[in-house]
């Protein structure tokens, strides 16, 4: 059970100068994904854990955020939720590495990892407002980084989500995402 006090911990995780975007307010937007989806989802804590740990670490010129992500997870629900549910979050923290569904997964966690995957990606697909204040905050986060490199890596990141046949993965991303995130 996810008690008050871990879940505290965990929004404390989140907080700090140097968040923008992956602040807690982005799990807490996942979580309002999660609530419209959470009864087609095979292990639905499985999918909200990692909602609210997969950016418990985020460093951003750090190359391995989401594997201490994982491990961070690992640790932290060791004995709070199922065996079972923890290796599912751990996994599914890991997919965010490279945003794709490993070729070896279980098919029976396909759906939820496209799932979680599609509802981080949501952004992409947000009102223009909503998109802006995103760019605004992952800019914050780089900060350091001289705007022309930092304009080239975001076009880079983007355009390598444009090219993919499909920027989401599960039909429900796909009806609700696709066609706002690639206008």
């Amino acid at each position: 059970m996810l008690t008050d006090a871990l879940l505290n911990r965990i929004a404390d995780l989140h907080r700090g100068p140097d968040r923008g975007y992956h602040g807690w307010t982005h799990p807490l937007a996942l979580l309002d994904l999660w609530k419209e989806v959470q009864d087609r989802l095979d292990d639905p804590l499985a999918v909200r854990c990692a909602i609210l740990l997969h950016d418990a670490v985020y460093e951003p010129r750090a190359a391995d955020n989401e594997a201490r992500s994982a491990a961070l997870a690992a640790e932290m629900l060791d004995g709070v939720v199922p065996p079972e549910t923890l290796a599912r979050t751990v996994r599914l923290i890991e997919a965010t590495a490279k945003h794709a569904i490993p070729d070896d997964l279980p098919a029976d966690e396909r759906g939820d990892m496209a799932m979680f995957l599609d509802m981080d990606l949501a952004i992409l697909a947000a009102p223009q407002a909503a998109f802006d204040a995103y760019e605004a905050g992952v800019r914050h986060e780089y900060r350091e980084v001289p705007e022309s490199v930092f304009r080239a890596g975001r076009a880079r990141i983007l355009e390598g989500f444009l090219a993919r046949d499909a920027l989401y993965m599960s039909p429900w991303g796909r009806e609700s995402f696709e066609a706002k995130a690639r206008a």
